[in-house]
């Protein structure tokens, strides 16, 4: 049967703050949410025998843990029965890199299997679907530009300015579940009210415990502070800037040195499958 191939965008925290802790340890945050015009791909082949199969190897991902057969699994309760499907994974986006990678990959899955699968069911639905996997996987179902509250799950629809963004990436990855744990961490940063984002607003809370323990992070933040305002998104490790217009990111990026690695990319007001859901 044919395949098909599936963008999975990442994102970029534009802000992130953490407001509190639930009784359950979960922490509440605010952030900013902005897709961009680089990501992994997802190949999904339609199976008629009920079977979800992972392709490939995904280094250090069990297939019981990839977030991208979850979805598949999550979904396929609503499905005909023998629906089955084979995903394959392009990763460009580095693990343990604030992007949200797997999380995005997952989302991806969710609304192409929607359609693929002929299960039709609404964002709404979709996104609580997404929540089971992981915080980040709604916002990447919501597929908008996103004002995000509670865990992250919270999602309302902001205009930020149009921009290009050079992205670093230390060779180093950051265990999400660790930075949250660090009693060094603030988690009492007052809740901002919805407004119109401007660039630089707010700060990434995780920033200043990641640069105390990775040495690369904080490398990378000093060098791309010399163009424009640097910040971290998510946990780490990647970094980045925001630029008017292509050339200046580009201009940026020929000049980072060998040591280091980095891509420009173009904000997106809507992700690529937006449609393939109500």
């Amino acid at each position: 049967m044919s395949s098909h191939a599936y963008p999975a965008p990442a994102k970029l925290n534009l802000f992130l703050h953490v407001v509190g802790r639930r009784a359950d340890g979960y922490h509440l945050l605010q952030s900013v949410f902005r897709l961009i015009n680089r990501g992994d791909t997802v190949h999904l082949e339609l199976r008629d025998d009920g079977r979800i199969v992972r392709e490939g190897d995904l280094p250090g991902v069990s297939e019981d843990d990839d977030l991208a057969v979850r979805a598949a699994r999550l979904l396929q309760a609503y499905a005909p029965a023998g629906a089955g499907v084979s995903i394959r994974l392009d990763k460009n986006l580095p693990l343990g890199g604030g992007l949200g990678g797997g999380s995005s990959d997952a989302a991806t899955v969710l609304l192409a299997l929607n359609r693929l699968w002929q299960v039709e069911l609404p964002r709404k639905t979709l996104q609580e679907l997404a929540l089971r996997l992981g915080a980040d996987v709604p916002v990447f179902v919501f597929g908008q530009t996103a004002f995000a509250e509670g865990v992250g799950e919270i999602l309302h629809a902001v205009n930020v300015p149009p921009a290009w963004y050079v992205v670093l990436m230390p060779p180093v990855q950051v265990p999400t579940a660790a930075i949250f744990a660090a009693p060094e961490l603030t988690r009492n940063t007052p809740p901002l009210k919805i407004a119109p984002f401007s660039a630089g607003m707010g700060r990434n809370d995780l920033q200043s415990v990641v640069v105390s323990r990775y040495p690369e992070v904080a490398r990378h933040l000093e060098w791309l502070a010399n163009f424009g305002e640097a910040r971290m998104t998510g946990s780490g490790a990647c970094v980045f800037a925001s630029f008017g217009t292509e050339e200046a990111a580009r201009g940026v990026l020929r000049r980072l040195p060998e040591t280091m690695q980095g891509f420009v990319a173009q904000g997106l007001d809507r992700h690529p499958l937006y449609e393939y859901c109500d």
